[in-house]
């Protein structure tokens, strides 16, 4: 009876109750440091967005983009993306499922839609960074303080500084001095504050070369399976470590959607 409960108590040690490979437990410890870099980049957004929030853009302002209905469907183009990339981790979640089964041929299919859907949103996103940089045919006026205003829809007597709309002389001095500008770099910014611009492309970027990184990965996985490496081993681990990967970029994207389109 002793006997039997030292064999049970795994607090004695020479016992493995959670067992990991060392390659899952390193894929493990990276994701974790990147978590943290990815909540200090946002962290700090969410500091800039509070201190300057009266010329913070509006997303709906912003990333309307969808193509050929360009301004009629704010955000859906950025939904659409999000979608496709959570769909992506639905079927990673297959292939390494099916790798558990020794099942080749599914894993290829499965795998096969996860590197289409990266590439898709990839895609996409530089669709949506290429209309962010050229801007909208209505463009911004920036005034000799370096503020941005906007003209009211249907007016060119009017604008929009600072979240109110000011008229008369006091527009048309600001609009007699100001230049225009359209679209966003990295110095000027048509949407608002150029804090703004700086951390979308920084942000969206660094996740896009993730996103990037994963597809490149998971296309040297994809010909490995299809000769057939992972079954001469007698196991698909591999699919599983960069399962984890995958999936950790689409729950960062989550983050980053919320963080700049819907808060």
């Amino acid at each position: 009876m002793q006997k039997t409960l030292a064999d049970k108590n795994h607090w004695g040690g020479a016992s493995r109750p959670l067992v990991a490979s060392y390659g899952k437990l390193m894929m493990w410890f990276f994701l974790m440091t990147d978590a943290l870099t990815f909540s200090a980049f946002l962290g700090a957004y969410g500091f800039q967005r509070f201190v300057h929030s009266e010329s913070w853009p509006i997303a709906d302002e912003v990333f309307n983009h969808f193509p050929f209905i360009h301004g009629e469907y704010p955000m859906f183009f950025v939904a659409l993306m999000t979608f496709i990339l959570i769909m992506s981790s639905v079927t990673m979640v297959l292939a390494v499922h099916y790798g558990h089964k020794m099942d080749k041929k599914k894993v290829v299919f499965w795998l096969g839609l996860t590197i289409i859907g990266g590439l898709i949103f990839l895609g996409s996103q530089a669709w949506e960074w290429y209309h962010f940089i050229h801007g909208t045919y209505k463009g911004a006026l920036m005034g000799a303080d370096g503020s941005i205003a906007h003209y009211v829809a249907g007016s060119t007597q009017e604008i929009i500084r600072h979240g109110k709309v000011l008229s008369g002389d006091v527009a048309a001095s600001f609009i007699a001095s100001a230049n225009e500008i359209y679209g966003a770099n990295l110095i000027f910014n048509e949407y608002g504050h150029p804090l703004f611009a700086n951390f979308f492309f920084f942000i969206t970027g660094f996740h896009g070369f993730h996103v990037f990184s994963g597809v490149v990965i998971l296309v040297v996985i994809f010909i490995n399976v299809i000769r057939g490496t992972y079954e001469k081993r007698g196991h698909y681990e591999m699919v599983e470590k960069v399962g984890l990967y995958w999936h950790f970029v689409d729950l960062v994207w989550v983050f980053v959607f919320t963080f700049f389109y819907l808060v």
